[in-house]
């Protein structure tokens, strides 16, 4: 459900729109609130399985109201230090037509984004957040060329044809990122065929698919270092216009990435009641790329091993997990490589780089991955009413 991309699409509702009514509330706002799906009209909804298209797909879905491009991954230097990154180009559509207009900041479509940096050996974690209007040439996205930015912080195509290798560029006072991800094995398309279901309202579904395990190489940049990196990444790209429920109130994201060159996806929907939504569920990607699909709880279990409270006291997170994925005989612990990975921008959570260490049925194994938890330590107050 990658990531914290419901909620990112929310706040650029709140935050983009041209005339605000009402200030958004400085102590956080509410995954639940504003992701309720109650402005839905005029948008077309994710309500049955589609035929995707690459290139194509790559590229914006403006008629639908949120979408974006999630990239996650872990990288070492040549001397052997670790870092985790999050790079998170949000699309939110301010109305669901354009009004005529011939000014240059006449759109229909905000932008935010995420860029994150775990310096995992040096024990530091950095977080920057961006908005612009897709506008005058400040934020946007093409599938043809494949290109979606913010300002200076981009995911473009550089391939003939499918778009890859893909160069992903990011950079803000002491962090940076310039690196080349290759496809990997591919296009895995989550939920059924792409469609994922997140509530049982028609329409609450996504069209979602990820490259799970992408070859990266290239520079990053902390305070006067550069270190030359490589690594393996995860995107994830997702559209839609409604999710959440009644009743829900956010979700836990697990991508693993395990030695024996499988990866594993999990995402838990949450309820009010702590309790896990039925859509909830798994996917299991073996090393031909050969996805089987997890039902929740009988064929994949998360457990919650501990607990992490934000420094403040806003918000507590589990901290390690177990996977189990019985039909496999793997059990899979997870644990953060630093526990203050928590995003503290205009939505909350947290989102950072885990290890990864279990059994299955041939001994030991590890890996590494990425964890999202949103929901957490909210006010449960909305984004305001904001008009065009």
């Amino acid at each position: 459900m990658r990531a914290h991309a419901w909620s990112a699409m929310a706040a650029l509702l709140g935050l983009m729109g041209c005339s605000p009514v009402q200030e958004a509330d400085t102590e956080g706002l509410s995954l639940a609130v504003t992701l309720g799906g109650t402005d839905t009209a005029g948008y077309a909804r994710a309500l049955e399985a589609r035929d995707f298209r690459f290139p194509a797909d790559h590229g914006p879905h403006p008629d639908f109201k949120t979408e974006w491009w999630y990239v996650t991954g872990h990288l070492t230097s040549e001397s052997g230090r670790r870092f985790g990154y999050q790079l998170t180009l949000f699309r939110s559509a301010l109305a669901p037509s354009a009004a005529a207009s011939e000014s240059v900041w006449s759109t229909r479509q905000a932008y935010m984004g995420h860029f994150a940096v775990s310096d995992i050996d040096g024990g530091a974690f950095y977080a920057r957040e961006r908005f612009a209007r897709g506008a005058a040439g400040l934020a946007g996205a093409t599938g043809d060329p494949l290109r979606v930015w913010l300002e200076g912080w981009s995911l473009e195509g550089t391939g003939v044809g499918d778009a890859f290798p893909l160069r992903l560029t990011a950079s803000d006072d002491s962090v940076a990122l310039e690196l080349t991800l290759e496809p990997g094995k591919g296009i895995v398309l989550n939920g059924e065929d792409g469609l994922s279901q997140k509530s049982a309202e028609p329409g609450n579904a996504s069209y979602y698919y990820s490259l799970p395990r992408m070859p990266t190489v290239g520079s990053l940049r902390v305070g006067s270092e550069t270190f030359d990196v490589n690594g393996s990444s995860w995107l994830d790209r997702e559209w839609s216009t409604s999710v959440l429920g009644k009743g829900q109130v956010g979700w836990d994201w697990f991508a693993l990435q395990l030695d024996d060159d499988r990866e594993v996806m999990v995402y838990r929907i949450r309820q009010a009641d702590g309790s896990a939504a039925p859509e909830s569920e798994g996917a299991l990607v073996a090393q031909d790329g050969t996805k089987t699909r997890l039902a929740w709880e009988s064929e994949i279990q998360v457990e919650d091993l501990g607990s992490w409270t934000s420094p403040d006291g806003r918000a507590a997170y589990p901290e390690r997990w177990l996977i189990r994925i019985p039909s496999e005989g793997l059990e899979l612990e997870l644990e953060p490589l630093l526990s203050d990975q928590e995003l503290r921008l205009t939505f909350r959570y947290w989102e950072g780089a885990v290890s990864v260490r279990g059994t299955s049925p041939g001994g030991l194994i590890k890996g590494l991955g990425y964890v999202e938890l949103t929901g957490y330590g909210e006010t449960g107050r909305s984004t305001g009413v904001w008009s065009r």
